[in-house]
């Protein structure tokens, strides 16, 4: 007689248990947040890399499929490779800009003569009436000859000099601060260095137990909403796939084509400016803006003609991504609504500075994925079947 009333009670009994492991975890998280950042690193990585791993082991050799970590060990060697020959390739050129960007700064520096710096006086100082500031703006010469000043005088080469001798006496300063620069710098290389080999080797421990690890927070799940914890898996790897993977193949081609049409326009600072969009392009929106500005102002400085071009350019590059790159590859599924994107990066930055603005939409998209499925499941369809496509927009 008592068998009907010791099912709930076991029931509840294994749901407070599974909810006291659930918050056993959470506190572990929150208690050692400091130390998270290289294993979501190496749990990313490992996301990344699973679909190229997967696919590696159903190879067959000798009538055997390819064990996992040899998928892995391959993977690594390949990039290891990409990256040896990017920095055979490309550092040298990355190199010669910023020296190049070096000569021209001392260069200019270097021409700032009275008379040059007369001319650009007059040349500034037309810009400003020419758009309404009535700004004088003054050489030593022109005060001696009384020259009438009309609004607000600015003795340039003063200011020039003024700002020549701080930067000389800051110089001076931090002199003695430069073998302590140097050896943190140093430091700073041997200690990212070996961060990175640590997140590889973490990462190649998630990618071999990706499915055991995958089974034991399932068995952390109540045996009844087993079935809604794997459709919910399913939405997010759906959700974060299209994201994450989507993002970073966007970035590859965004600086290829940036990095060409800079060679085609005869842009300064190609490579670099390439590699920067490419880097800033792992950021949504934000990254596109800030990795355009330098790329256009370097163009016009040798033409609104150049600048014009590369800016339709980037504008072409960017109409590409949205209407056929991101549908075609980051597909429906994985697409959040800009506002969306737009609060998590400020969000993400805000809390964690670049590392949050480059997790947050990955975040995002779990949280959203998380959201849509509470919201779908608590509207089912006709017949109590629950829809698990993502609306179209």
């Amino acid at each position: 007689m008592l068998q009907p009333h010791r099912a709930p009670a076991e029931s509840r009994k294994r749901l407070l248990i599974l909810l006291g492991l659930w918050l056993t975890v959470v506190v572990i998280l929150v208690a050692f947040h400091s130390v998270l950042l290289p294993f979501a690193s190496a749990a990313l990585i490992a996301y990344l890399v699973h679909p190229l791993v997967t696919r590696i082991t159903r190879m067959q050799v000798r009538g055997n499929n390819v064990p996992r970590w040899v998928a892995i060990l391959t993977i690594y060697a390949g990039f290891f490779l990409v990256a040896y020959l990017f920095f055979v390739a490309m550092v040298p050129q990355l190199y010669r800009e910023l020296a190049r960007i070096s000569r021209d700064g001392i260069a200019f520096a270097n021409s700032l003569t009275p008379e040059r710096v007369h001319v650009l006086a007059d040349q500034t100082e037309v810009w400003l009436r020419a758009n309404g500031i009535p700004v004088s703006i003054t050489t030593p010469e022109d005060i001696r000859a009384g020259v009438p000043i009309n609004g607000i005088a600015v003795n340039l080469e003063k200011v020039l000099q003024d700002l020549a001798a701080s930067l000389t006496a800051l110089a001076g300063e931090h002199l003695g601060d430069i073998v302590t620069v140097s050896r943190n710098i140093v430091t700073s290389l041997v200690a990212g260095v070996f961060m990175m080999f640590f997140m590889l080797m973490v990462a190649a421990f998630f990618s071999i137990d990706a499915q055991a690890i995958v089974r034991y927070f399932l068995s952390l799940v109540p045996v009844e909403y087993a079935a809604d914890a794997r459709l919910l898996l399913e939405r997010i790897d759906r959700s974060l796939s299209g994201v994450v993977r989507g993002q970073v193949t966007i970035c590859v081609v965004n600086g290829l084509l940036t990095g060409i049409g800079l060679v085609v326009f005869g842009v300064k600072f190609a490579f670099l400016l390439a590699t920067v969009a490419t880097v800033f392009s792992l950021i949504p929106i934000f990254g596109t803006i800030l990795s355009s500005v330098p790329i256009v102002v370097i163009a016009l400085a040798d033409g609104f003609q150049k600048g014009l071009a590369i800016l339709l350019w980037i504008i072409g590059i960017h109409a590409l991504e949205a209407y056929f790159l991101n549908p075609k590859i980051m597909g429906s599924a994985a697409r959040i609504h800009p506002i969306i994107v737009a609060f998590s990066l400020i969000a993400g930055e805000k809390l964690f500075g670049l590392v949050g603005a480059l997790f947050a939409v990955p975040v995002a998209s779990i949280v959203v994925a998380c959201f849509d499925y509470a919201r779908i499941k608590a509207q089912p369809g006709p017949g109590g079947i629950v829809e698990f496509d993502a609306p179209k927009r």
